[in-house]
C-alpha cells in the first residue's frame, strides 16, 4: 500500500513537471517517466532488495549477464547460455569476486556459480515468493545493468510453457524431386544462417548431415531436429559443381521475422529463448546482457529469474517455483 500511495503522489506531480519543446507541446521531465528516478524511488525497499541481491557477471571486464544471490555463502544463479566464460562478479557495493562454476541445467538454461570471497562473508540473498501468485498487470521490477538503479514494468502475459523452436537455415525451398536431383533453394533470407555460410539462391540441396534428400519436407524435418546454434552439414549442387557447407542454425522467430518492424527496433535478443517448462512474461526494458538476474514484486519478493530477451517489449522469466526446483537439484549432494 505504501508503494502504491507513493506512486499516486508521483503521478499527481506530473502535471507540474512538464517542459515545452520547440513545437509548443509539453514533454514530461525524465525523472517522472516510467523508469525515471522519481518513479524508481517509489519502490523503496523493493528497489534496495533488488540491487543488493543482484550481481554483474563479467568476462574480460565486459558485462555478459546478471545473476541473483540465492545462498548466503555466495551462490549465484544466472542464465547458463549467456555466462559461458564468466570470470568475475561485481556486487552493488562495487566489490568484485572471482567465480567458480558449480552446476548447469539444460532444461531451464540456469547455471549455479559461487563467489569466492577471501573471508567468511555472508551475502544478502533473495527472499522467495511462495507459489506463483503474479497476475497479468502486476507491477514487477529488476536491477538494471550497472546495479545503480532498477527498471519497472508489468507482467504482460499469462504463465505458460514455451515449446522447442528447432533450428532453421533461413531458406525458402522450391522445386524438389528427381528432376533437379534434390531440393532447390528458391530464396535465401539476408543475413540468416544459410546466407552467412555461403548458400545461394538456385543451389540444389542433395544431402543434409549425410542423408540424401529429395523432398522439401525431408529437408525441413532433418534440419529442425537440431537446435539453434547446432551445425549441420549441407551438400549442394551449384550448376555442375558439388559443394559442402557447414551451417550454424539460427532461431526461427528471428530468422523469419527479420522484416518485422518490432524486431527491427528490438536490438540484440537472447540466443536461447525457447523450450522452457514455464515462463512469466513481462515488459521490463532490459538489454540482452542483463538476463539471468532476479525479478521482484512490490513486496521485494523474488518471483522469478529473467531468462530470455525476446524483443523490445517481451522478457521471459522462469517463475520462482521452477527456479527453486532446479536449485534444489543443484544442492543435492
Amino acid at each position: 500500500m505504501k508503494v502504491l500511495l507513493t506512486l499516486v503522489f508521483v503521478l499527481c506531480s506530473y502535471s507540474t513537471a512538464q517542459e515545452a519543446d520547440d513545437n509548443g507541446s509539453f514533454k514530461l521531465e525524465k525523472k517522472f517517466r516510467l523508469n525515471g528516478l522519481a518513479t524508481q524511488a517509489a519502490f523503496g525497499e523493493s528497489s534496495e532488495q533488488a540491487l543488493r541481491t543482484t550481481v554483474r557477471l563479467t568476462r574480460n571486464d565486459k558485462l555478459i549477464a546478471l545473476g541473483g544471490i540465492v545462498d548466503s555463502r555466495g551462490y549465484v544463479l544466472t542464465k547458463a547460455s549467456d555466462c559461458v566464460g564468466a570470470r568475475e562478479a561485481e556486487t552493488s557495493d562495487g566489490k568484485k569476486y572471482r567465480l567458480k562454476i558449480k552446476k548447469r541445467d539444460e532444461a531451464t538454461d540456469l547455471a549455479l556459480y559461487q563467489l569466492l570471497a577471501e573471508d567468511d562473508t555472508s551475502f544478502p540473498v533473495v527472499n522467495w515468493q511462495e507459489g506463483n501468485n503474479t497476475k497479468t498487470g502486476s507491477w514487477v521490477l529488476s536491477a538494471f545493468s550497472m546495479l545503480k538503479e532498477i527498471r519497472v514494468g508489468v507482467a504482460s502475459g499469462n504463465p505458460r510453457k514455451i515449446g522447442r523452436e528447432g533450428g532453421v537455415m533461413g531458406v525458402i525451398l522450391g522445386q524438389d524431386g528427381d528432376s533437379v536431383g534434390g531440393v532447390r533453394i528458391n530464396e535465401v533470407v539476408p543475413q540468416a544462417a544459410a546466407y552467412k555460410s555461403g548458400l545461394r539462391e538456385g543451389d540444389v540441396i542433395t544431402k543434409v548431415d549425410g542423408r540424401r534428400v529429395k523432398k522439401r519436407d525431408h529437408v525441413v524435418k532433418v534440419v529442425s531436429n537440431n537446435d539453434p546454434g547446432d551445425v549441420v552439414r549441407i551438400e549442394i549442387k551449384r550448376k555442375e559443381e558439388l559443394k559442402i557447407f557447414n551451417v550454424t542454425l539460427g532461431h526461427r522467430s528471428v530468422t523469419f521475422d527479420l522484416f518485422n518492424r518490432n524486431l527491427q527496433m528490438s536490438g540484440p535478443v537472447s540466443k536461447r529463448k525457447d523450450n522452457f517448462p514455464q515462463i512469466l512474461q513481462h515488459d521490463l526494458p532490459l538489454p540482452k546482457n542483463s538476463m539471468g538476474g532476479p525479478l521482484f514484486n512490490l513486496q521485494g519478493e523474488c518471483i522469478g529469474f529473467n531468462i530470455a530477451r525476446v524483443d523490445r517489449v517481451t522478457i521471459y522469466s522462469l517463475p520462482s517455483s521452477e527456479v527453486r526446483l532446479t536449485l534444489k537439484k543443484f544442492f543435492v549432494k
